[in-house]
């Protein structure tokens, strides 16, 4: 061995022995330390460092179910999306059958009404063709198709409007044409000039009337 390696060597050692004698001594502290705070001191580090150990183990747990909560109800609120969705599409499609039963209801009701007429129209055209020997004769065949005519008119619970003298008038179903002289009660119906019809509680056609003026016609 050279001189230079013997030198180098002496260093490493004494470095070396240094170094330990330098842990020896921060070890030595440490229990120093230790024996310092006593024995109460010590359990109390070791409970803090349990109870510590304890609450982080909680606090993962709860982080655990926030995130499976949050995830149950982002499935909750997509399938109740896709509800919605379903019922608003199940809506649409009620809402356009309800419409075409409707018009086949409306549809249906007018060929009803049609036909019922078609017997009324034949008897008309039967009393303008026919040959009649006298006047009686064909006024029965207009009456007879009249009652035919009111009969469709009662299955389909129509109604003539037809006030009677002295009745207040409504202007929902009576059309004043004019005042005249009457001793009906100023205002009310003297007479009327043309049937109105209701159908239910919908007027088809409003009666004209005529209204008294309050006099007595003298």
């Amino acid at each position: 061995m050279t001189d230079e390696e013997a030198t180098e060597q002496v260093r490493e050692d004494a470095e070396e022995t240094e170094a330990t004698q330098d842990a020896d001594a921060e070890e030595g502290d440490e229990r120093a330390e230790t024996d310092h705070l006593g024995p109460d001191s010590t359990q109390l580090v070791a409970e803090v460092a349990a109870q510590d150990a304890e609450l982080a183990t909680d606090l993962e747990g709860h982080l655990a179910q926030l995130e499976a909560d949050k995830r149950g109800a982002e499935e909750r609120a997509d399938d109740l999306e896709s509800k919605l969705k379903r019922n608003r599409a199940d809506f649409q499609n009620y809402k356009k059958r309800a419409k075409k039963r409707q018009e086949q209801m409306k549809d249906r009701a007018t060929e009803d009404l049609v036909e019922n007429l078609l017997d009324v129209r034949d008897n008309l055209k039967r009393a303008v063709e026919d040959d009649h020997e006298n006047v009686e004769s064909l006024k029965e065949g207009v009456e007879m198709t009249l009652k035919e005519l009111d009969r469709v008119f009662d299955d389909e619970n129509v109604e003539e409007i037809a006030p009677e003298p002295g009745t207040e008038t409504d202007p929902q179903r009576h059309e004043v044409m004019m005042q005249v002289e009457s001793d009906q009660p100023e205002g009310t119906v003297a007479d009327v000039y043309q049937p109105g019809y209701e159908m239910g509680e919908k007027v088809l056609r409003a009666a004209q009337v005529t209204v008294s003026d309050g006099g007595n016609g003298e």
